[in-house]
């Protein structure tokens, strides 16, 4: 894929980050387009499956979740119901996970300021890389 500097981004021009628990495509990333600063990711969650406590050290993270229900732990706190409309924010280096608690998948934007923290992922040893234009095999 070009650098692009503004504009449309065709979600079918990027590949899938693809883990035991779901799917991220990362649609914004630092210099992806070009001038970019932060990150914003679709995420995809398989019911019942979320992702672990976790903390992003250099960045703030917003999730805003699109559909299904799930919980939200935030500063090792007690888990949380959301759903669909809700918007979690996650300071600095604070620990957090989010768990599918529905039967369909939950679909959440990430927000990661500055951007940055999605190479981290790539680490996880359940991670896979599905090129664009081919779809995921879940299961």
């Amino acid at each position: 894929m070009a650098d692009r500097k503004t504009g449309l981004i065709d979600r079918g021009e990027l590949a899938t980050d693809q883990f035991d628990w779901g799917l991220i495509k990362w649609l914004v990333t630092p210099g992806q387009p070009e001038a970019a600063n932060l990150t914003l990711g679709e995420v995809v969650l398989l019911p019942g499956q979320g992702h672990d406590r976790h903390n992003h050290p250099d960045a703030e993270e917003v999730l805003y979740v699109l559909s299904g229900t799930g919980e939200q732990m935030v500063d090792d706190g007690e888990p949380y119901p959301v759903r669909a409309g809700d918007a979690i924010y996650v300071p600095q280096g604070v620990f957090h996970s989010t768990r599918n608690t529905g039967w369909e998948t939950m679909r959440l934007l990430a927000i990661y300021n500055p951007g940055g923290s999605e190479a981290g992922l790539r680490e996880l040893p359940d991670y896979r890389q599905v090129p664009a234009g081919e779809a995921p095999k879940l299961g």
